[in-house]
């Protein structure tokens, strides 16, 4: 069903850690899309681009407070520590939900094709709420990389976790999704997971993903580890059922070898030898510590939930308000000056 509404205000959510080098390239690119995108009366003039900075260490503010004052369609909230992706990432999502209809996700080194956006904005206005980008291929990873990253996303489906295939954080959302979002409380954040959860009619864009412009890449292995591990744990208890199942099964085990045992004892058929013993005790040792590791790892996301503490918190804004409330605070105090 087509909308039958004046043109969307976008907002284009970009979270940033580190990426001075990048930045100069990747800014212009975003602003010529905007440009484009109003060109084509797909969005409205007071749509914007919103940088996150997730407590860099190098020049990226210094860069995007530049940018912000050179041009209005730049504005830019920093977060008051390091928060990782996904806390910076909500953050810029729950500040621009209020004054945009939509936003579209994408990270800030340049890999994700950003024409695929026209077609975000065309599916939008074709009722969809939520729109996904999927990599139609993944020829620039490695072969590591490549089968790791496929595996994963087939065992999370397994495992009763609902993500789109080959779909990271490049996804258009509508304010109405992130108002439903803004309900989810949780600390322990997998937002690729968390949009299926929420519903609505949604679709998927193709598109192709390239080398990254300048820089490095801001999540090594260790990162992308923890990011699977916390996916599959935050909307999974398949986990704790297989560690149930194992333990089940070794005891299974375990009394047909002492069955065994007493049988060869009996019949003086009793084989002296360490390898038996050795293999047991380190199998069945090996079993227990991944066990109490996986269970401890879902006691500690309890123990971080129940804290209730704060997901991010904002130093400093910068550029046009990106709330209606301080928008309208702020024309009080303007009005008050005057008078």
């Amino acid at each position: 069903m087509l909308r039958q509404t004046e043109k969307p205000i976008l907002y284009i959510v970009v979270p940033c850690f580190n990426e001075e080098e990048v930045l100069p390239v990747t800014a212009p690119m975003f602003k010529a899309k905007i440009e484009t995108l109003k060109d084509a009366d797909l969005i409205s003039e007071e749509s914007r681009i919103l940088f996150v900075n997730d407590g860099s260490k190098d020049r990226t503010w210094e860069e995007i407070k530049d940018l912000c004052e050179l041009d209005s369609v730049f504005c830019s909230i920093k977060l008051s520590h390091n928060r990782g992706h996904q806390n910076a990432l909500l953050a810029g999502l729950m500040e621009a939900k209020d004054l945009a209809d939509i936003t579209i996700s994408i990270d800030c080194d340049g890999q994700d094709d950003i024409d695929a956006m026209d077609e975000m904005v065309r599916q939008y206005n074709d009722g969809c709420e939520i729109v996904y980008g999927v990599r139609n291929d993944r020829s620039s990873d490695t072969f590591f990389k490549r089968t790791t990253a496929q595996g994963y996303y087939k065992i999370l489906n397994a495992l009763g976790g609902e993500v789109v295939y080959n779909h990271a954080d490049y996804r258009l959302v509508s304010s109405r999704v992130l108002k439903e979002l803004s309900n989810y409380k949780e600390v322990n954040l997998f937002l690729r997971g968390m949009f299926p959860m929420i519903g609505f009619k949604s679709t998927c864009v193709e598109y192709c993903r390239h080398e990254r412009l300048a820089g490095s890449s801001k999540y090594p292995l260790s990162k992308m580890f923890t990011l699977a591990f916390d996916g599959i744990t935050s909307f999974s208890v398949k986990p704790i059922r297989i560690i149930t199942v194992l333990g089940g099964v070794t005891v299974l085990l375990s009394i047909v070898l002492i069955i065994y045992a007493l049988i060869s004892w009996i019949t003086g058929h009793v084989v002296a030898g360490w390898a038996s013993s050795f293999i047991g005790t380190t199998l069945i040792g090996g079993i227990q510590l991944i066990s109490l590791g996986v269970i401890g790892e879902y006691v500690g996301k309890i123990y971080m939930e129940t804290k209730g503490r704060p997901r991010y918190i904002i130093e400093e804004k910068i550029g046009r308000p990106v709330s209606t409330e301080a928008y309208n605070i702020e024309e009080e105090n303007d009005l008050r000056e005057s008078v």
